[in-house]
C-alpha cells in the first residue's frame, strides 16, 4: 500500500505535514502494486521506491565520480562544456535566461554517447564510462518496471507498450548529475537560495536519488511547496510530461524544484526516461472514450516537444502549447504562475 513518509522541515504547515510523501514497495504482490503505483501517479504524481533490488554499490560508485568530477577547479571542469546541451554547466539553466545556485554533468543515456563523452570528464574515462552506464542500466529497469506496472494498472492491452520505448536503443532518455554548493553567505533568518527553479520534466517518467542532504521541494495539488526528505538508498519517482499526455491528464506531471538552504553541498542523480524524437506522443488509446472523454491533447513528437522545451523558460507550462484547443488566457496566465 502507499505509506506516507513524514517530512521533517520545521519550515513545513501542519497541512503538508499531514500530507507525507507516497512510498510504494516493489517487492508487493504484483496486483496489488500496480493498482497502487496508478494510485499515486494520479493523486500526487510522486512518489518514493524501496526495494528497488538496485545495489548499493551501483549507486555508490556513481556519486564516488561524481563527487571527483565537482570537486575539481573550475579550469578543469569547463574541459568538459559549455553544455550544448550535453556536458558539463553551471548557473544557466537552458538558454533563455534562467540561472540558479548549481553545476551540472548531463549525459545522453545512449551507451556510445557516454563512451564518448567520457573521454572530456574524466581522467580515467573507461572507468567514469563503465560505471555511469551501469548505474543507467539498472534505474532503466526499474523505471521499465514502474511503466509496465502503469500500464497494467490502467487496463492497457500492449502491457509492454510504455516499457519498450524506453529500451528502445534510440530512446531520448538522459542522465543528469546536479551539484549545489553549500551556501557562502549566511543569510539573516536563513533565507533559501533557488538551485533549481520551478518546473516540472519533459520526459516520461525521472527516477531520482540523492545524498543525504534536503533541498527537493514538490508542489502540491493544493498549492503547497513540500519539502522531501532525502533518502539516499531509495529513489523518488515523477510523473513526467509525456506520461501525462499519454493517460490524457490522468496523471498529472509533478512541479518541483531545488533550494540550497544548507551548508553542506547536495548532490542528486537523475534518469529523465524519454521515447525516441521521431515517436508519436498521444493519449492512449484506453485513456480516451469519445464523447464523454475527449482526446486533451493533439499528437506530436519528441522532437517537437523538445524543440518547444528549449523555446521557453524553464517555469513555462509547456504542454498548453499542445493542447487540442488552446485557451490562450490559460497560456498566458500559466506561463508567469512560476515565475513571481
Amino acid at each position: 500500500m502507499v505509506v506516507p513518509s513524514p517530512t521533517s522541515s520545521k519550515i513545513a504547515s501542519n497541512k503538508t505535514k499531514a500530507m507525507g510523501i507516497p512510498t510504494i514497495d516493489l517487492s508487493m504482490e504484483r496486483s496489488q502494486l500496480s493498482q497502487t503505483v496508478v494510485k499515486a501517479c494520479e493523486e500526487y504524481g510522486f512518489f518514493r521506491v524501496v526495494n528497488h533490488n538496485v545495489p548499493k554499490e551501483v549507486i555508490a560508485r556513481l556519486e564516488e565520480e561524481g563527487a571527483e568530477f565537482f570537486s575539481k577547479p573550475s579550469h578543469e571542469k569547463r574541459r568538459a562544456g559549455p553544455a550544448s546541451p550535453f556536458g558539463y554547466g553551471f548557473t544557466n539553466i537552458g538558454p533563455n535566461g534562467d540561472m540558479g545556485d548549481l553545476e551540472y554533468l548531463l549525459l545522453h543515456a545512449n551507451p556510445l554517447s557516454i563512451a564518448q563523452i567520457s573521454k572530456t570528464i574524466a581522467n580515467d574515462s573507461t572507468k567514469f564510462s563503465t560505471v555511469v552506464k551501469e548505474y543507467v542500466e539498472v534505474v532503466k529497469e526499474v523505471t521499465c518496471e514502474i511503466l509496465d506496472l502503469v500500464v497494467e494498472g490502467l487496463g492497457v492491452a500492449d502491457k509492454s507498450g510504455l516499457s519498450r520505448l524506453i529500451r528502445d536503443f534510440d530512446s531520448d532518455s538522459v542522465l543528469r548529475m546536479n551539484h549545489y554548493p553549500p551556501l557562502k553567505v549566511k543569510w539573516k533568518g536563513n533565507k533559501n537560495s533557488i538551485g533549481f527553479g520551478a518546473h516540472s520534466d519533459p520526459q516520461m517518467l525521472t527516477i531520482m536519488r540523492s545524498n543525504d542532504v534536503g533541498g527537493l521541494q514538490i508542489y502540491t495539488r493544493e498549492g503547497l511547496w513540500l519539502p522531501v526528505p532525502p533518502d539516499p538508498t531509495n529513489f523518488f519517482v515523477m510523473v513526467g510530461d509525456v506520461l501525462q499526455v499519454m493517460t490524457n491528464g490522468k496523471f498529472m506531471s509533478v512541479r518541483h524544484r531545488a533550494l540550497t538552504n544548507t551548508s553542506e553541498a547536495r548532490m542528486s542523480m537523475i534518469y529523465f526516461a524519454a521515447p525516441p524524437l521521431d515517436w508519436w506522443i498521444a493519449p492512449l488509446p484506453e485513456m480516451v472514450s469519445p464523447p464523454e472523454n475527449e482526446s486533451v491533447y493533439k499528437a506530436f513528437t519528441r522532437a517537437q516537444y523538445k524543440e518547444a522545451t528549449y523555446s521557453l523558460r524553464l517555469g513555462d507550462s509547456r504542454l498548453d502549447l499542445f493542447r487540442a484547443q488552446i485557451d490562450t488566457h490559460l497560456l498566458s496566465s500559466s506561463q508567469s504562475q512560476f515565475q513571481r
